[in-house]
């Protein structure tokens, strides 16, 4: 398994070790000793999937007062997985990386607290599994708008498909009292 950062502290893909052969293949998706090892600490308490067409953007979602990490894995399809840090006072604060995860390179990304996420379907019939460290609560859901221009997030596609809740998400800047603290 390898573990890097992707231009965000505290980011990290996650590209495990896939062994092939004349069936198909095996990895590990998770074996929380190895993500620990890999800064990965949080306990998972929450699995969700989601199943999208192509060209669709779910996000930008986050959780405060009670935040959610997310280990995001792809088992059918490919996506742009995008993470934004929102944490007020954070010296990255509104910066982002996004990251293609497939069913081919069995990537993860890990979005800790404080990152809002999002994603972009490239393919048809694209699954995605997260793995989240809090349960889902409906009184700490934040929505930020898909297409901040702050933000500026090149989701790469014409016409997105997006939920009218994420459509009319407000702006990273009309949300600050809402926004984790950053706490560096």
């Amino acid at each position: 398994m390898r573990v890097w950062e992707e231009n965000l502290p505290e980011v990290k893909v996650v590209e495990p070790a896939v062994f092939p052969d004349p069936r198909g293949y095996f990895f590990e998706s998770f074996n929380a000793d190895r993500y620990r090892d890999a800064g990965i600490t949080r306990s998972f308490v929450q699995d969700n999937v989601s199943v999208s067409r192509k060209d669709v953007i779910r996000g930008l979602h986050l959780q405060n007062p009670v935040q959610q990490g997310k280990l995001v894995t792809v088992l059918r399809g490919a996506i742009n997985d995008v993470a934004v840090d929102v944490r007020v006072g954070s010296p990255s604060f509104g910066r982002h990386v996004s990251v293609r995860l497939d069913d081919r390179n069995h990537r993860q990304l890990w979005i800790p607290r404080g990152f809002a996420h999002g994603f972009v379907a490239l393919t048809d019939e694209t699954i995605v599994l997260y793995k989240c460290d809090a349960p889902y609560d409906r009184a700490s859901e934040v929505g930020i708008r898909w297409n901040d221009p702050e933000i500026n997030i090149d989701w790469g596609v014409v016409e997105p498909i997006v939920s009218e809740k994420d459509a009319a998400a407000p702006l990273l800047r009309d949300l600050i009292e809402k926004l984790p603290r950053f706490e560096g």
